[in-house]
């Protein structure tokens, strides 16, 4: 009888999560009803970037030179941090250079991002100011 119990407590503990309710993030909030700019930012964007130890201007030194190399998948990452800190600093121009390269080596993987990058880096400004107090 042991046994079934264990089977019914998982079964209401399962239950008793699905009625949680679900509490937004401050990039949810933020985007409000706008699915798309929030998957965009929610797979690109850095929520604190003054953590990340390399310039911009190194992340994409790397990605060249891996690149050059023909080690694409390390050159996708650093290119990822580089248009995660371009998001940062509100480059549109770089996030589309920078997240078109990640397209470019992996083309199985497609960035939101680039479908509306103004919208997105304005959101993520907006984010940055509100959330990063500097």
């Amino acid at each position: 009888m042991g046994l079934l119990n264990r089977f019914r407590k998982k079964k209401e503990e399962e239950e008793a999560l699905a009625k949680t309710p679900e509490v937004a993030t401050e990039l949810e909030q933020l985007c409000g009803d706008d699915k798309i700019t929030y998957q965009a930012l929610l797979e690109t964007m850095f929520l604190d970037p003054r953590k990340i130890e390399v310039s911009m201007k190194e992340a994409v030194e790397n990605a060249e030179k891996l690149e050059k190399e023909k080690d694409f998948v390390r050159a996708k990452a650093w290119y990822e941090i580089a248009g995660g800190l371009a998001i940062y600093e509100g480059n549109v121009k770089k996030v589309v250079e920078y997240f078109g390269k990640c397209e470019r080596l992996s083309p199985d993987t497609k960035y939101l991002i680039l479908e509306n990058p103004e919208k997105a880096v304005a959101k993520a400004q907006e984010y940055y100011q509100k959330y990063l107090k500097t």
